[in-house]
């Protein structure tokens, strides 16, 4: 048993927000069928490495899904897209904002009134209204925009990208709890409603604690390397072996550090007996820590602190990563025959996630999902031969 068994899901997104939406409600039990325009999902290309017609990329975030395509320019292509949302619950999508009423297919224009507890979930750049209302938005853009950049990098380094999409991750999940607030009102009101996330809601909302600090201050935050704005010791360090990064969050912690590494008296001494005062030494008491870590080995260390209450852990690449015993414990690693991905981060006690369906290949289920709408033979044979549905991607050689 799943969450979300029964809920029927229609995925018109591409890329990465919307995907990994998708993906989280299919590995909860949500039956997903994922739309692809004729071209594909652009990121079937975003490669290497690749397995067939799919990229790493692409299958990291379509997994549990059902594939077909669809050509919506044309109108019997609509048609099949409106009987596939008959008896649907949600919808995605991350066209232009605009699109779907071009195409006589908006919420308020169609959609409400044809399917009244259809959820329609838009992700999008900025939204459909406003001075940015419309514009395109691809998550390193607005890592620029929402401010991120400018306070990730080196003090007097230029501003710099996050080394993953974050804001395009946290868009999917902020995607994922507006559609089950959706559901949870509609269970009361018997209605759907319409769902938006944007990148640039999700960019801002992830500038914590400096846009805080700005409310309070008046004053913008500027690069820090990966040391902290309101906490100290919260950096990385030094080792004979690997760098580590500490995080300290109060007294009590900062006096078991002192004690593990060898130095009890410099959790007395008055430049760093509060946060406060560690903050104003922050220089000294680094050069304090570089000295007092220069011989240890940065993994041992690492686990002695967490295992004496205080977080710290040592810098790991992908491999590490994907063969920690812990990963493997906390079931992050997700195997379906040859296909290899990553779990959900979402547990619960008794309707956990199930993984069921490897990444689908393009238009793979075509045939499958055509008859299950009562399509005969010789009209899902006309779909396939005029391309309102097509069964190879478009431009393929």
């Amino acid at each position: 048993m799943t969450s979300l068994h029964g809920l029927k899901v229609v995925d018109l997104s591409r890329v990465l927000g919307g995907p990994f939406c998708t993906q989280l409600l299919a590995d909860h039990g949500a039956t997903v069928i994922k739309i692809e325009p004729p071209q594909g999902d652009e990121t079937r290309a975003w490669g290497p490495p690749f397995e067939g017609d799919m990229s790493s990329y692409f299958m990291g975030v379509n997994r549990n899904k059902l594939g077909m395509a669809l050509d919506l320019t044309q109108p019997r292509g609509r048609d099949v897209l409106l009987d596939l949302l008959a008896d649907a619950d949600v919808l995605v999508e991350n066209f232009k904002p605009g699109t779907m009423e071009k195409w006589g297919l908006g919420f308020e224009q169609c959609l409400s009134e044809k399917f009244p507890r259809l959820i329609h979930c838009r992700v999008s750049g900025f939204g459909a209204t406003g001075p940015l209302g419309a514009m395109p938005g691809y998550d390193a853009v607005v890592q620029a925009m929402s401010g991120l950049m400018s306070v990730n990098g080196e003090r007097d380094a230029p501003p710099l990208r996050m080394g993953a999409p974050v804001i395009d991750i946290v868009t999917g999940m902020n995607a994922v709890i507006g559609i089950l607030l959706a559901l949870h009102v509609r269970e009361k009101s018997g209605r759907a409603q319409f769902v938006e996330a944007t990148l640039y809601d999700s960019g801002i909302s992830l500038m914590h604690p400096h846009l805080p600090n700005y409310y309070l201050s008046g004053r913008s935050a500027g690069r820090s390397g990966n040391a902290h704005p309101n906490i100290c010791p919260y950096d990385l360090f030094p080792t004979a072996t690997s760098p580590v990064f500490l995080a300290v969050g109060n007294d009590g912690q900062f006096a078991k550090f002192s004690e593990i590494v060898g130095a009890p008296l410099l959790a007395v001494d008055k430049r760093f007996q509060t946060n406060a005062q560690r903050l104003a030494h922050s220089g000294a008491l680094r050069e304090e820590i570089e000295r007092l870590l220069a011989h240890l080995d940065g993994s041992m260390l690492a686990e002695n602190l967490m295992r004496a209450g205080v977080p710290c852990g040592a810098v790991a690449n992908a491999a590490a990563v994907a063969e920690h015993p812990h990963t493997l414990h906390r079931e992050m690693i997700v195997k379906i025959a040859d296909y290899v991905g990553t779990g959900s981060p979402v547990k619960l006690s008794s309707t956990g996630p199930q993984y069921r369906l490897a990444p689908p290949f393009f238009a793979q289920h075509a045939q499958q999902i055509l008859e299950s709408l009562g399509y005969d033979d010789q009209t899902i044979a006309d779909m396939f031969s005029t391309g309102v549905v097509p069964v190879a991607l478009k431009g393929a050689a």
